[in-house]
């Protein structure tokens, strides 16, 4: 069943769903601008201690955060674009439908 919407709604809706999108690529730009500065940062201090690019200045700390902030973005991704992704409303209607035909054959 279909229900409809006033065209300010539909507006308001589509508006509040193009301020979520633009948060999310806001929070990714973020993530990696934030954790490419903590990772070259930790590499650069290995090159003025001993000359070398070395990984072993980038210490765990530095990971952890790509990682638990990642996780944050992931959720955050979820909310934005991830809404029902195993069930989402066309795949409801598939079974439906599915599960209408095969119990007209079955009868």
């Amino acid at each position: 069943m279909k229900t409809y919407h006033s065209e300010e709604e539909l507006y308001r809706r589509a508006e509040k769903r193009v301020k979520d999108i633009k948060g999310f690529y806001w929070h990714l730009f973020w993530y990696l601008a934030v954790n490419i500065f903590l990772s070259f940062g930790g590499a650069i201090k290995g090159f003025f201690a001993d000359g070398t690019f070395d990984i072993s200045y980038v210490h765990f700390s530095t990971f952890s955060v790509w990682f638990f902030w990642g996780i944050g973005l992931a959720g955050h991704w979820l909310h934005v674009f991830g809404k029902n992704v195993l069930f989402s409303k066309n795949w409801e209607e598939k079974k439906i439908k599915e599960f209408m035909e095969k119990d007209t054959f079955e009868d």
